[in-house]
């Protein structure tokens, strides 16, 4: 099905496109409802980035690959079922349910004045949104194919938070590219949605503080004095083994997103003023699915949906400023253990059912904690694993299309160079990105970091 194509200055969507399942399951459920981890993220877009050289092969025509996707996405969600649904307000309650009607997917198929080479791979602000991005809240996934001057191809991924998180989100990804291949998929979804309350419900008092029922007005208020920058950078694998060896001098093994943490911990100091501000905060997102131990209810890897927490820890300015690397590393791993359990991700669903109906986000992302910096760690995200059957891609990344959040971000990916270094996304406040683009070891991306 088609429907009308816009344009933009540079880029010209020449057509747009519905892709249903294949071949929905006999019996799926009518509706599905959301966990409670899955209120507690909201219903933001998360976006992913993956740009392709110009395939080797002559007989791909941009034609042939955008149909042979079409086709094989057609497949991925006879699989991913919930991802051609709507999602929409229950009735009764307003919380968000997914309805299993195979409305599909939209695609976009676009064009781009310009060589690839010629993008400005650092400022994320200028190409993104409204050129590669193009977000209806009708559809739970969306999907922009856009051809270059030069012949490469960009894909831009639009997922609805709601339908899961970035783990739910690779399987989906990754079994989309095996498909593609002709290859088995790798991934049994499991969409059972079924990480329940105890009965009664009970929770430690420490998350009253750190999370927070909140209306949409809210969220739409959040406290946002100054312009969020969207940036993006590299980092070798020499640069984070050394600071990984930093971080394990007192004889503590840590992790390298610990070590790299304490690093950008340290750095953001230099960013906040301190006549307005003795203290400064960093967080982590943290997925449970690894985290929650061998209980008979707890998510398998392929389970699909939302399991994730976010750990937040407070430190004095002159404490980051002191100390060495291994010193802050020490305070970031104590933050992620106090969260890597089963008893607090069951402690963290039984507060989100003591507070339904309504929205719950975490009070920093709200903008009610102060200067704060939340980490993600990708490590396990497929970057150059998602080859579509016309090449491995140069870059892969996500890039947030939100234009209000209380706090900053890095995502971390590995490099699709396959060498360990790492892809930095990032929403940062300018002093923040003043302190990131003055350091040696932060670079912004370049055609030269991806060897273009």
């Amino acid at each position: 099905m088609d429907v009308e194509a816009p344009v933009e200055a540079g880029f010209t969507v020449s057509k747009k496109s519905i892709v249903k399942s294949i071949a929905p399951p006999e019996d799926p459920p009518r509706v599905l409802a959301l966990s409670n981890l899955d209120l507690l993220s909201g219903r933001f877009p998360v976006t992913y980035f993956y740009f392709y050289r110009k395939p080797a092969s002559d007989d791909s025509t941009f034609t042939s690959i955008v149909e042979a996707l079409k086709s094989s996405l057609a497949v991925t969600l006879s699989h991913f079922y919930p991802f051609a649904g709507r999602i929409v307000p229950n009735p009764s309650t307003g919380e968000p349910e997914i309805v299993c009607d195979n409305t599909g997917a939209l695609v976009l198929e676009a064009e781009a004045s310009r060589d690839l080479k010629k993008l400005d791979f650092h400022d994320f602000n200028q190409f993104m949104q409204g050129k590669l991005v193009h977000i209806q809240p009708d559809f739970s996934v969306q999907v922009q194919v856009t051809k270059y001057a030069c012949g490469s191809i960009s894909l831009t991924f639009s997922f609805d938070h709601a339908l899961g998180d970035a783990s739910a989100f690779s399987r989906f990804l990754l079994s989309w590219s095996e498909i593609s291949r002709n290859v088995p998929i790798s991934c049994r979804p499991n969409h059972s949605r079924n990480l329940r309350a105890r009965i009664p419900p009970t929770y430690h008092p420490s998350l009253d503080g750190a999370f927070v029922k909140c209306t949409m007005e809210d969220i739409l208020n959040i406290p946002t004095p100054k312009t969020l920058l969207k940036r993006l950078y590299h980092v070798e694998y020499e640069s984070i083994s050394k600071l990984q060896k930093l971080a394990s001098s007192d004889g503590r093994s840590r992790t390298k997103i610990e070590a790299f943490s304490a690093y950008l911990w340290k750095t953001m100091v230099r960013a906040i003023d301190v006549e307005f501000h003795a203290t400064c905060k960093m967080g982590w997102l943290v997925d449970g699915r690894r985290r929650m131990g061998d209980g008979e209810s707890d998510p398998s890897p392929d389970y699909i949906g939302n399991v994730l927490s976010l750990a937040i820890e407070e430190a004095s300015i002159a404490d980051l400023k002191n100390g060495t690397i291994a010193d802050v590393s020490s305070k970031v791993h104590e933050a992620i253990s106090k969260v890597t359990t089963r008893s607090h991700f069951q402690d963290l669903i039984d507060w989100i059912e003591c507070h339904r109906p309504g929205l719950m986000l975490s009070r920093a992302v709200l903008g009610q904690g102060g200067p704060t910096l939340v980490v993600s760690s990708g490590r396990r995200f497929p970057v150059a694993e998602l080859d579509f059957g016309f090449g491995q891609p140069v870059l892969g990344t996500v890039c947030s299309t939100i234009e209000k959040i209380g706090v900053s971000y890095v995502n971390q990916r590995s490099s699709a160079r396959g060498d360990g270094s790492w892809t930095l996304s990032a929403i940062l406040w300018p002093e923040l990105a003043a302190a990131f683009e003055s350091d040696p070891i932060i670079q912004p991306m370049s055609t030269r970091c991806l060897q273009l």
